[in-house]
């Protein structure tokens, strides 16, 4: 049964909950990043200045609207907390001189858990149903139509636990309208061709910084010149690109927040950790969590993400990200390379016959193939055989791309037996069969897993000599790619990863830069990446095989799992 929520008296509240919030910031009651501290410095001037208008009331209106007729998931209304209501109440309670409001872009970049979704859906009803805009057009866009469904999704959810609002909205699959106003409230995304056209009086960006172009928010923003009262509504977590549109705000926010570039229509809340915080600190966090004091997110949360991270390189760049509001570079390496070193650097026995799962990564025709053999050892341990190929010709030529360190170095690898070179100008496919099958003759192949890319009529061999059941696509994709990533990592971490001290693979891990995607999924990026990646890429596949197996026998994860341990799970 829906809870029906009614028109509430609104108790008594602060007169001024805006600035309350700024003076109790300025006065170092409340700890904050020195941006936010900006923030809060910038509202309290701006009322002595000529030109602009504070009107209180139409804060307290916007801030009350939450609270009043807006519900959360778990049931109760929407009290927004103090930082929550110095950004809702800012953005609807600044006008200009001209009458009309002062903000047209909001900026918001806070801590994962934040609740920076749900207020977005909230300022989106609110344009929808209380801003006495004509005709109001609402907007949750994204580059794919997912993304653009999590805050219109939060706002239909609010609509349907209030009989008030479902009598005055109408909720459709993908819409909220008022058809007595014209009014709607819709998602809208780059995937449908959704952006063309639109005339916003909200628009409401989420994860921002997951954007790869500026298209979403340039659409948006041509939409909005019609409108006096429109307003962009960009809320995100950090990110690590810094040629992104998200970089461009953060960047242009903080040059707001700093003075150095004057523009009264651009509202800045940026929460960070300032330089020398240790984001291992606990009494620092909250600069980046401005909603930790009220369990926004709950500080076990936090602790059991930094207690992850600090044994884990590839989590630790994403607690700094999205945790504590840290940019961090793409380019920042996988591994800390002094705990590949520690694993055993022993050969692989060749013991005849061993089962083993197998990783296929090719290359573009004048580039390193790579195929990795992955066996189970004793204690849980993984050893690997990996064999490399490029076409000689690219190591002499310079318009490979290379560096001329980096063809010295691949051509005494070269030498020294750890990379097979094949003749001419492209990699010759038919060798690279031949000594693949030639590898699998000595072992029992459960599994080989490929990349599509640049290996058709190979594939199409392998398959053939080794059969359909055996020989399979793995996608390179997050979801794919994350489970099996993160288990290397283990792997390599607790020195159970042993790989015959290949000198190419482990430069290949050095290389390893990591794509970031929802839900703390990981891959290889090969664009991001500083060199070659093709042996790490190859060797993942193969650890997947392992993961998944469910034939004779329990693989090592099985065991694991069956004893209680945690295990990374298998996609």
């Amino acid at each position: 049964m829906k809870r029906v929520v009614k028109r509430a008296t609104v108790r008594p509240r602060a007169t001024d909950p805006v600035g309350a919030y700024a003076r109790a910031v300025v006065a170092g009651k409340i700890v904050a990043g020195r941006l936010v501290v900006l923030a809060c410095k910038r509202h309290l001037a701006d009322l002595k200045r000529k030109g602009l208008e504070w009107r209180p009331e139409a804060a307290r209106r916007a801030i009350d609207f939450f609270r009043v007729m807006l519900v959360l998931e778990d049931g109760q209304p929407f009290e927004l907390l103090p930082f929550q209501q110095f950004i809702v109440g800012s953005v609807f309670g600044w006008y200009s001189a001209d009458g009309g409001r002062r903000f047209r872009t909001a900026y918001i970049e806070t801590g994962k858990g934040s609740g920076k979704t749900p207020t977005a859906a909230g300022v989106g009803l609110h344009g929808l149903i209380a801003d006495g805009e004509p005709a109001p057009e609402v907007y949750s866009a994204a580059v794919t139509r997912d993304q653009a469904k999590i805050a219109f999704l939060d706002a239909k959810r609010m609509v349907d636990a209030n009989e008030e609002l479902k009598e005055l909205v109408t909720p459709q699959v993908l819409s909220l309208t008022i058809p007595a106003k014209s009014a709607t409230f819709r998602p809208v995304s780059s995937e449908h061709r959704g952006l063309d056209g639109l005339r916003p009086h909200i628009g409401l960006i989420d994860e921002l910084h997951e954007h790869p172009t500026g298209l979403v928010v340039d659409k948006i923003r041509a939409g909005i010149k019609r409108r006096k009262n429109a307003l962009i509504f960009e809320i995100t977590n950090s990110g690590w690109d810094r040629t992104s549109v998200c970089w461009q705000h953060h960047e242009y926010s903080v040059k707001v927040l700093e003075g150095r570039s004057e523009n009264d229509r651009w509202f800045a809340y940026v929460c960070q950790l300032d330089d020398g915080d240790e984001w291992t600190d606990e009494s620092v966090w909250e600069k980046a969590n401005p909603g930790m004091r009220y369990g926004l997110p709950p500080i076990k949360y936090l602790r059991e993400q930094v207690a992850e991270a600090q044994g884990m390189p590839s989590k630790e760049n994403i607690v700094r990200r999205l945790n504590f509001c840290q940019w961090t570079e793409q380019s920042e390496r996988w591994l800390e390379m002094a705990e590949y070193d520690a694993c055993p650097a022993d050969p692989i026995p060749a013991v005849a016959g061993r089962p083993c799962m197998a990783g296929l990564d090719a290359a573009s025709t004048n580039d390193l193939t790579a195929f990795a053999c992955a066996f189970q050892g004793e204690d849980g341990a993984v050893e690997v055989l990996v064999r490399f190929w490029i076409p000689e010709r690219s190591l002499d030529a310079q318009g490979s791309g290379r560096s001329v360190a980096d063809r010295l170095r691949l051509a005494e690898w070269a030498r020294q037996g750890w990379i097979t070179t094949t003749s001419g100008d492209t990699t010759d496919y038919d060798q690279v069969e031949r000594d693949i099958l030639e590898t699998l003759e000595a072992y029992e192949l459960r599994r080989l897993s490929f990349d599509r890319w640049n290996v058709t009529q190979l594939v199409t061999h392998l398959i053939d000599a080794l059969g359909e059941e055996r020989v399979v696509a793995f996608p390179q994709t997050l979801a794919a790619m994350s489970a099996p990533t993160k288990e290397l990592e283990r792997l390599i971490r607790d020195h159970a990863l042993r790989a015959g001290g290949n000198p190419v693979l482990r430069w290949m891990a050095s290389n390893v830069a990591l794509q970031y995607g929802p839900n703390e999924a990981v891959k290889p990026d090969k664009t991001k990446s500083g060199e070659k990646i093709d042996g790490i890429v190859a060797l993942i596949m193969a650890v997947d095989g392992w993961m998944r197996w469910a034939g004779e026998g329990e693989s090592v994860w099985d065991q694991r799992a069956a004893a209680g341990e945690e295990v990374l799970p298998c996609l």
